[in-house]
């Protein structure tokens, strides 16, 4: 791997551990998987070519935020008031988004952002490097990391937290699980969409289907984060992610060195989703099968 290829691991490592933070707090803290990623993600990255074509990447960033708390918003309720199925509602939400993002990019299905002004340029300007993208990206992770830590230290993240872990305990000490939900969702979309915000940006195109796999992507950052570093605390969760996510896209990057073609990423990605997920139980089937071997 040379140095271009492992700076560029670097990159996709941090700028998607942020597409990982949004859903972690779905898929382990809230414990549901939302497919509304797909769909929040690219809609950030829809909202953020817009605002960068006009001049605007900062605001971009802002606005992505907003739109993909709007698209957390509409899951939840379809969850707690319509009483549609987690996985469902968010299907139905990801399938909605791809009319919406359309409607956001005007119709095209691609938004070139070459020679156009976005965050990575006033990054650029005050880091005088190769590397002024990490540079940009480590202060944004390290704000949203920061506000995220400190967010689920409150009345109300202990009370998202609590509700993933026993729901039924929650409504039994009259917290409003619904009203949790919403928060919840809206949070991880809106960190979601600020991903996908961020990729469109630096990859200078934003695509209404650059957001076919994502939540696989998030999975196994998550996945092999957590097999890395046992995430017992909030902190060391969200600082989980960020590792399992720069490893996942060096994996992904040593796999692009040898002979295997890139139309195998999306299946090589499942496979490591597949293998980081057995892993721990395998651990445990063969501790299991030693006590019994002691026993007898």
């Amino acid at each position: 791997m040379n140095l271009i290829s492992f700076i560029g691991a670097i990159e996709l490592g941090l700028v998607y551990s942020l597409l990982a933070f949004g859903t972690y707090i779905s898929f382990r803290i809230l414990n549901v998987a939302d497919l509304t990623v797909d769909g929040s993600f690219v809609l950030g990255a829809a909202v953020s070519a817009v605002y960068v074509v006009n001049d605007k990447p900062a605001a971009g960033l802002v606005m992505a935020i907003a739109a993909g708390t709007i698209a957390g918003v509409v899951t939840a309720v379809l969850q707690t008031k319509a009483g549609i199925q987690p996985i469902l509602s968010g299907i139905l939400t990801m399938t909605g988004l791809y009319s919406v993002n359309l409607m956001v990019m005007d119709g095209k299905a691609n938004i070139p952002l070459l020679n156009r002004t976005s965050i990575f340029t006033y990054a650029e300007a005050v880091y005088d490097g190769k590397a002024y993208k990490i540079f940009a990206l480590l202060i944004i992770i390290a704000l949203v990391f920061a506000i995220l830590n400190w967010f689920f230290r409150t009345q109300l993240g202990l009370s998202i937290r609590a509700a993933g872990d026993n729901e039924d305990m929650c409504r039994a000490s009259s917290i409003d699980t619904d009203f949790i939900k919403i928060v919840g969702f809206a949070l991880s979309n809106g960190i979601v969409a600020l991903s996908g915000a961020l990729v469109a940006q630096m990859q200078q195109s934003a695509d209404v289907n650059m957001g076919t796999g994502m939540v696989v992507i998030s999975f196994a950052s998550i996945i092999i984060g957590g097999v890395i570093i046992k995430n017992k605390t909030i902190t060391l969760g969200l600082f989980s992610v960020i590792i399992g996510s720069v490893i996942y896209r060096f994996i992904i990057a040593l796999i692009l060195t040898t002979s295997f073609p890139p139309s195998y990423l999306k299946l090589i990605s499942a496979l490591v989703v597949i293998t980081a997920l057995s892993v721990p139980k395998i651990k445990r089937r063969r501790g299991i099968s030693k006590l019994r071997k002691g026993r007898v």
